[in-house]
């Protein structure tokens, strides 16, 4: 069975800086030996952020590439329950950090993050990637 790895916002704007740390993971996927995962909520986070600082054009840009990257899940039911699950339990958490954690879980993969708060997280496979600011 592949390895899955959930993507969350930090990390893919992390790819998109050339960061070295990401590079193995996201070689995995795109050599078909792990599957990369991550919610619409975490992509369009990313699409907005990015728009803020660079600018429309490159923001689509990035949304469509990391389309074409990563298989992008849609919320349902049971992920939005459990995010907010996630979020009742977790208040310093944003919600899109929840739905991260909470795909993670459903699917049992490893969430990539540069979220310290989702660092914590014990009861799953978490890889933290520290950024300095």
């Amino acid at each position: 069975m592949k390895s899955r790895f959930v993507i969350d916002t930090g990390v893919l704007t992390l790819f998109y800086a050339g960061e070295a740390r990401v590079r193995p993971y996201f070689d995995r996927i795109n050599d078909n030996k792990a599957e990369g995962l991550m919610m619409s909520v975490n992509l369009s986070e990313h699409f907005y952020k990015t728009c803020q600082k660079l600018g429309r054009q490159t923001a689509n840009l990035r949304y469509y590439q990391s389309r074409t990257i990563l298989t992008i899940v849609e919320t349902s039911e049971e992920l939005a329950l459990a995010a907010g699950t996630e979020k009742c339990r977790r208040s310093a958490l944003s919600l899109a950090d929840c739905f991260a954690l909470a795909l993670a879980r459903s699917v049992k993969g490893t969430l990539l993050t540069t979220d310290g708060e989702l660092g914590k997280v014990k009861d799953i496979d978490v890889k933290l990637f520290r950024v300095d600011l």
